[in-house]
């Protein structure tokens, strides 16, 4: 796995992969700038009583369709490699499973994700450092919403990386996500069991650990049905 990933890296050194994974994040920050730099008094008149908590639930509004956008794109960007070129016979003639090729391809999606939702931490600590909001930072507040709504989407990472490796014509797996990420935005007031909801951290309980443990679940049982699916593929 280890020289699976290495070799996963190389294939992105050169594409804008890695742009649109540092694009992510300086996008939100930066809508979040544009935002309280218009609205200033009237926002940190609204969140007088805590100026950080409403930067990070402003920033989390943003992150949400951003997470799920963006994981359909990266997972489709990265599949299409082998897709364009018509490596994927080539890839699986070397002496590797094919589990393991398809959990390298999983897993680099995870990592680039995990990547970009750290450097929204960092993003809005140094927004909220420059609107002074002070030095009193809720770092364990920022670190859950940052990454909440990345592990509860882990559902929709599973099966978008199983539809972009699947399918040679992206425009499905594209459209897939799309449709996805809107209904997303309208998803707070469906079922709890409904994994468009997961990511808005909302639940009856009013405990967001469920909905980031439902999606980790979700998402591991989806990632293991593809694996088991890819594995008895004929891929050509």
């Amino acid at each position: 796995m280890t020289r699976i990933m290495l070799s996963e890296f190389i294939k992105i050194k050169r594409k804008l992969i890695l742009f649109l994974v540092v694009l992510g994040p300086l996008g939100v920050v930066g809508l979040q700038a544009v935002n309280f730099g218009l609205r200033y008094d009237w926002l940190t008149s609204q969140y007088k009583e805590d100026l950080w908590g409403g930067l990070i639930g402003e920033v989390t509004m943003l992150s949400v369709p951003t997470i799920l956008i963006g994981l359909t794109i990266l997972t489709s960007m990265i599949a299409n490699i082998e897709h364009q070129t018509n490596a994927w016979k080539q890839l699986l003639s070397l002496p590797v499973s094919k589990m393991k090729v398809f959990a390298g391809k999983a897993l680099l999606s995870f990592v680039l994700l995990f990547m970009a939702c750290l450097l929204l931490v960092v993003g809005t600590i140094i927004l909220g450092i420059s609107l002074k909001f002070g030095a009193n930072i809720p770092i364990l507040y920022l670190l859950k919403m940052c990454f909440f709504p990345f592990l509860a989407a882990m559902p929709f990472l599973a099966l978008q990386t199983w539809l972009a490796i699947s399918m040679k014509n992206q425009a499905i797996p594209l459209t897939t996500g799309i449709l996805g990420t809107i209904v997303s935005m309208y998803a707070t007031g469906f079922p709890d069991w409904m994994p468009l909801k997961w990511p808005w951290l909302v639940n009856e309980w009013e405990k967001p650990i469920y909905s980031v443990l439902l999606g980790i679940v979700t998402g591991l049982g989806i990632n293991l049905l593809s694996l088991i699916d890819f594995s008895r593929r004929d891929v050509k």
